[in-house]
């Protein structure tokens, strides 16, 4: 049976780093080439790393690209072919696919699909193409195409299989969020499906500043039946054995294919012949070990340490500072922070005031002494007093309130960006949660303060979720911690629930305002109370100049604060 021997490389680049992404490129393209294969593939923009944003505005930047795509081909000479994303500058700027073979570029083709939406902004860059390609690999007619070109019916795909193709490339830079894996699934079996052909998805991995790209990389054959599956964010070569007259056999007896030849809008297809004769191997198939599905707590863990550890690194930098409270917020940014670093690249730090309860400073003593980072403890009772001291003649006498609490969050704020001002190459982590930064439970310039926010996306009861789930990998978070009430102590006595809805009736209100933009009465008809709802979304909506100003933080959800959500900061509009 006639075969096509696929290789799915799912790489970590970095933007701008052009040797780098050549030098992985290579090394996964020559790992292929010993297993006899008849192509690798390469995730979007792999040449220069997703997303550029606005280096696509510098003529340098895009000629370096060029370059680098031109060094890869001639490195590659003797390797199998190569499908590789990249740039293509001719009168507009296009993303693209190259495909590399013989030491030189053999075909381009343009994506012609340009998402412009969430966290999406090509058509601020790219010219769409016009053209779809298939090119002979080993025999095999396979039509390349890029991310956004497979998720729509008809288009990119559906031409490619009218104009023969049995295999379809589909390279991507796809980003995670919650639950994104299975849709991803589920959407590509359905295209390759309707139009009979098997299609090859490889997708990018790693962290890119706020964005998570996961890898899971896949093959569905014609039937749109899962074959194989890449690993969930970490890097992997996956290889195998498309049956190509499986295919054959599927779309001659498939009438669909004919009609829509007949009666579809088909776009211009080239062909381009790159190599006739399959690879030299050993009938044997290919054998790529199955990676299941991957747990969705597990898979939100680690885009949390994967995040965290490609940010800090990519941006120069190999420490992290985190304030410990003895809470469940700061607990769970210690441990994915030793997760991603190493113990031995974190500093704990304990900031104890007049508020804080004996609990709370042993329960982060435990967690630095779980984790084994070295914890830091500076009390903040000389510098609170001295600042109330200085303010007592404007605040007057008595309960100096919201502004006298947050004097001790300020404080902590100059402390932590000190120490790492002081520490060459090193970052403060924040904090916050999703459901404090919707709210503007949070200070700012004081616990906002840092160079990224690692759990700024995940709402309050997931973070406990996540806690104990990291818990079943290694009882480093304290049970105090996970099951104490939250407090921000400032104040004597002070609980969260004091400021806040409870956060198992706040999580889902912010869900339905923040991601589905549901009105205050559709929410209401879920269920909730009408004077609570109302509260939470003026709360979510007077506090957007705080969360304008926050750092970075890896997207969890389907609609993360800052580029996926994007709101004006002076309005009057109040959402019901």
């Amino acid at each position: 049976m006639q075969t096509l021997r696929v290789a799915l490389a799912q790489v970590n680049t970095t933007i701008g780093d052009f040797e780098g992404n050549r030098t992985l490129m290579l090394e996964a393209a020559r790992r292929a080439a010993a297993a006899n294969v008849d192509l690798v593939a390469f995730p979007e923009l792999a040449v220069t790393g997703y997303p550029p944003e606005d280096e696509l505005l510098r003529p340098a930047f895009i000629a370096d690209a060029e370059a680098s795509l031109q060094r890869l081909a001639e490195e590659a000479r003797d390797l199998p072919p190569l499908v590789v994303g990249c740039l293509t500058f001719d009168q507009h700027l296009y993303n693209s696919a190259a495909v590399l073979h013989g030491g030189r570029v053999v075909a381009r083709y343009h994506k012609q699909r340009l998402p412009n939406y969430g966290v999406f902004d090509e058509e601020r860059y790219f010219q769409a193409g016009e053209e779809g390609l298939v090119c002979i690999i080993g025999g095999v007619e396979v039509g390349i195409t890029v991310c956004e070109d497979a998720w729509y019916p008809g288009g990119p795909v559906s031409d490619a299989a009218i104009a023969g193709a049995k295999v379809v490339v589909n390279i991507n830079a796809s980003p995670y969020h919650f639950g994104k894996t299975r849709s991803r699934e589920r959407m590509i079996a359905t295209r390759a499906a309707d139009n009979t052909v098997a299609i090859a998805y490889v997708n990018q991995v790693g962290g890119q500043d706020e964005l998570v790209f996961d890898g899971n990389s896949f093959v569905v054959d014609a039937t749109g039946e899962l074959i194989a599956r890449g690993a969930s964010m970490t890097e992997d070569l996956v290889i195998v054995d498309l049956p190509v007259e499986e295919t054959v056999r599927l779309q001659l007896h498939d009438a669909r294919l004919r009609r829509m030849r007949v009666d579809g809008t088909v776009w211009p297809v080239a062909r381009v012949e790159v190599t006739q004769v399959p690879a030299d191997r050993d009938p044997h198939p290919a054998t790529h070990d199955e990676t299941s599905a991957p747990d969705d707590l597990a898979e939100v863990y680690q885009a949390l340490v994967v995040g965290t550890r490609d940010y800090i690194r990519k941006s120069g930098f190999e420490h992290a500072f985190v304030a410990l409270s003895g809470g469940i917020d700061s607990a769970i940014v210690g441990a994915v922070a030793v997760d991603a670093l190493g113990a031995e690249h974190v500093t704990g730090v304990s900031l104890p005031s007049r508020y804080s309860s004996e609990g709370s400073v042993s329960d982060a003593v435990d967690l630095a002494q779980r984790l084994g980072i070295r914890l830091v403890s500076m009390a903040i009772e000389p510098m609170h007093q001295a600042a109330l001291d200085t303010l007592a003649y404007e605040f007057g006498p008595g309960d100096a309130g919201t502004a006298g609490e947050n004097v001790q969050s300020r404080i902590r704020g100059l402390l932590m960006m000190a120490l790492s001002n002081h520490t060459p190459r090193s970052m403060v982590l924040t904090t916050g949660n999703k459901s404090e930064y919707a709210c503007g439970y949070a200070t700012l310039y004081g616990d906002m303060v840092g160079g990224f926010a690692v759990i700024k996306d995940v709402p309050k009861t997931l973070v406990w979720r996540l806690s104990r789930y990291r818990n079943t990998l290694g009882e480093v978070i304290p049970l105090a911690s996970i099951e104490k009430p939250p407090s921000a102590e400032l104040r004597p006595g002070q609980l969260d629930s004091d400021s806040l809805p409870q956060y198992e009736v706040l999580d889902p209100i912010i869900e339905a305002y923040v991601e589905e933009d549901l009105s205050l009465d559709a929410i209401v008809a879920r269920g909730f109370d009408e004077a609570t709802v109302r509260r939470v979304i003026d709360m979510v909506n007077r506090n957007e100049y705080k969360r304008r100003q926050s750092p970075p933080g890896v997207k969890i959800t389907p609609r993360a604060f800052g580029r996926d959500r994007r709101l004006p900061l002076a309005t009057r509009y109040r959402g019901y």
